[in-house]
């Protein structure tokens, strides 16, 4: 649980990470992935687009991923129109999912208002 809050700390506070007005129906989410040591060596180019192309199907978007040192857990961003699609299309893609957590508000350090999902 600590290392899933340091993570999100990060992703609400990362510069890096853009403002995204989810109107419309979609919504953002994080995904906490738990994998055996070794997993994530094998991603690659081709993996990726396969599973953006799987999660297309589904209406949902991968934003970015986070990792923690042994590479045995990510905690991604996705954008989709409900938590069902974000599970739909990790089946489709064989991911494991321990948690889907909604973050309808994101936080930006300064220069930018906060944007809200609904």
């Amino acid at each position: 649980m600590k290392s899933f809050c340091a993570a999100l700390t990060v992703l609400c506070f990362s510069s890096a990470h853009a403002a995204a007005d989810n109107s419309g129906g979609v919504h953002r989410y994080i995904i906490e992935r738990t994998f055996p040591a070794g997993a994530l060596a094998g991603l690659d180019s081709t993996v990726k687009e396969t599973v953006n192309a799987n999660n297309a199907k589904f209406g949902v978007t991968w934003e970015m991923s986070y990792t923690n040192k042994d590479k045995t857990k990510t905690y991604c961003v996705y954008d989709a129109p409900s938590e069902e699609a974000v599970r739909e299309a990790a089946k489709a893609n064989a991911l494991p999912v321990d948690s889907v957590m909604e973050v309808p508000l994101t936080l930006m350090p300064k220069g930018t208002d906060a944007r809200f999902s609904k």
